[in-house]
């Protein structure tokens, strides 16, 4: 969440709250929501034979050698054949769990003109409302987000924290440190399955920053006209996941075909983002992935993004560049990238253009 300038982003009213529009009239889509038939989901749940790995936290820390060894190597394979894995066993109690889940949940039953008092400013991706619209003509996700600034404390915008409910930043607090904690537990094991030392990229990240984001989906009439989440990958170097087990909604882009990440109750969902895949010269890729809707039930889910420091260099680390995967990302400040990601709409993994070599055509 690097500070971007403000754009001319387009204006949107009530309305365009879809809380408010699903209890003003339930059973309509407006056109702003109706995807072009090629973006539609399909809301058949795919087979039920591909399902992304799990890896469990405690045998890869306290396991015997070969548990360990034998999660690592897991892990490997997760990173590299899907950029999606859930973890277990992770550490965080079920009641932080629950009780992140409680006042975000509390916060989006608030009043319109409550969550009003924190609107995402145009240009900016901090604040509740609608993030990366750029255009008017540009579709709406079927969701409401509420997304702010955890770490380093310079970029938290404190007005948009919401005093309301009164657990609600005590809560964010707790829940982001042991995120936090998670998050450079598992770099060292990326660093360890990719035969790196293991604070490679704890050391190299700096102040790293942290952002959350809050997304509700409303059930909707026409689940096969919308989407939640548009597609993309993340530009974080991990995001963490936690979704309700109430419905399916995450979708990951796995062989051309859309794959629904079932709930594990109490794991957490982790992917690779695009600064990971820069800096294994795409050994470990970032993978896209989407939201869909549900036409009976809503569906909560708490988002953690994990990055280096905005005064970063990066590039991809000399390890991972050899006459079989020459080098495919040239060198650039994260910050600038962060900024880049920001102010583009989401289109599948279009921003990590901005970090990539062209490719020669020979004549």
């Amino acid at each position: 969440m690097a500070p971007v300038p403000c754009l001319a982003t387009p204006t949107f009213t009530h309305l365009d709250d879809v809380q408010e529009l699903r209890k003003a009239q339930p059973t309509m889509v407006p056109d702003r929501y109706v995807r072009d038939m090629g973006e539609r989901p399909t809301l058949a749940t795919g087979p039920t034979s591909m399902q992304i790995p799990v890896i469990d936290m405690w045998k890869l820390a306290h396991g015997t050698q070969e548990q360990s060894q034998r999660e690592i190597s897991k892990l490997a394979a997760a990173c590299e054949e899907w950029g999606f894995f859930q973890v277990v066993n992770h550490g965080i109690e079920t009641q932080m769990l629950e009780s992140i889940e409680k006042v975000a949940m509390e916060f989006f039953m608030l009043p319109l003109e409550e969550k009003d008092k924190y609107p995402m400013a145009p240009g900016t991706i901090q604040g509740y409302g609608h993030a990366f619209i750029f255009s008017e003509d540009q579709k709406l996700d079927w969701c409401n987000m509420l997304a702010l600034g955890v770490e380093p404390p310079f970029i938290r915008n404190p007005k948009l924290w919401p005093t309301k409910p009164a657990k609600f930043s005590e809560t964010l607090e707790r829940y982001s440190m042991k995120i936090r904690n998670l998050c450079q537990e598992l770099l060292r094991y990326i660093a360890k399955s990719l035969g790196l030392k293991q604070g490679t990229f704890n050391k190299m990240f700096g102040a790293a920053v942290q952002a959350a984001r809050m997304n509700y989906y409303p059930p909707c009439s026409r689940p096969d006209l919308v989407l939640g989440l548009s597609p993309h990958s993340d530009g974080s170097a991990l995001t963490v996941l936690q979704q309700d087990n109430g419905s399916v909604g995450l979708q990951i882009l796995k062989d051309g075909t859309w794959v629904p990440v079932h709930p594990i109750p109490n794991a957490l969902v982790v992917n690779i983002g695009d600064t990971i895949e820069v800096l294994t010269n795409g050994k470990y890729q970032s993978v896209e992935h989407r939201a869909v809707t549900n036409k009976d039930k809503s569906r909560l889910s708490v988002v953690t993004f994990y990055a280096p420091s905005y005064e970063i260099e990066l590039g991809p680390l000399p390890e991972f560049i050899d006459e079989n995967r020459p080098c495919m990302y040239g060198r650039y400040n994260h910050g600038e990238y962060s900024q880049h990601y920001t102010t583009n709409k989401l289109q599948g993994k279009k921003s990590l253009d901005f970090a990539k070599i062209p490719t020669k055509v020979s004549s």
